[in-house]
């Protein structure tokens, strides 16, 4: 088994690798998250001094779930990975299908490690930032809470584990249609709206009118943002936080086994590009 998975994991590590060195990129990313992050808490602010009663989680959670997603927005499936893109332009696409790797596991390591490298920097910057200077520059209502317990912070990890393969199975749907449209601008207007509005990413799930949740709750893209960050500061807990867990697995396995089948679908009529 490990033999086996050595290729990808030598794709992965490289892409990180190589995604590790824009270090001015991830320093811009995490200035432009904290501003953003900073506005959304003030206007978090302004609802709960009007009416706290009516919001369905605190003050406190509310700022922890702003910046929990500013420290994860490259996580999330906004894009396809424009290295597919360039790829499937150039034809560098066929050194792809020549290679005695499975394309899909191939393509999805490589766009994992891709993903995982935008995140982690930013997201430690963010950790630092909002999780430790501000309690001591005495903030405390608007800093990074720690995990509401410890049985929140062990049902995190593998919450946040299922989180990070189904964003990567969304941007793998994503990367095929670029394969066959041979242009990543449509899928990605598309896409980014999609992930804002139902992942819980503008607006937690919860704070949408009530007929509503029920479907938001069931649709794949919950578990990008509303479902682990409400595990993480104690939502979602006991048998609720396992029933979404297995919700957030069940979907990674269904866009798993679509992307496959609609890669292959692709790949026996994609037309090679350059030369």
């Amino acid at each position: 088994m490990l033999v086996a998975a050595r290729p990808y994991l030598a794709a992965f590590s490289a892409r990180f690798q190589l995604m590790l060195q824009y270090r001015m990129a991830a320093l811009a990313g995490f200035a432009t998250q904290c501003w953003w992050g900073g506005i959304r808490i003030m206007v978090f602010a302004a609802f709960y001094g009007a009416n706290a009663a009516a919001a369905p989680i605190s003050l406190a959670d509310a700022v922890t779930y702003v910046w929990l997603g500013q420290a994860l927005l490259a996580l999330l499936p906004w894009l396809a990975d424009p290295e597919i893109g360039q790829a499937v332009r150039t034809g560098g696409v066929g050194y792809d299908r020549l290679r005695p790797l499975d394309a899909y596991g191939y393509w999805y390591a490589r766009t994992l490690g891709w993903m995982l490298a935008r995140a982690a920097p930013r997201a430690v910057l963010m950790l630092l930032a909002a999780g430790i200077v501000l309690p001591l520059a005495g903030l405390e209502a608007w800093a990074w809470r720690p995990p509401s317990g410890l049985a929140a912070a062990l049902l995190f990890a593998p919450a946040f584990a299922l989180m990070t393969a189904l964003a990567t199975a969304v941007v793998m749907l994503a990367n095929i249609v670029v394969a066959a449209s041979l242009n990543e601008r449509g899928v990605n207007a598309v896409l980014t709206p999609l992930v804002i509005v139902f992942s819980g990413s503008l607006l937690p799930l919860n704070f949408y009118p009530p007929a509503l949740q029920p479907w938001l709750h069931l649709q794949p893209f919950a578990g990008l943002v509303d479902i682990p960050f409400r595990i993480y500061f104690g939502n979602l807990a006991g048998d609720a936080a396992l029933q979404s867990l297995a919700l957030q697995a069940g979907w990674t396995l269904a866009l798993v086994g679509l992307g496959r089948f609609a890669m292959e679908r692709v790949m026996r009529r994609l037309e090679m590009q350059g030369g």
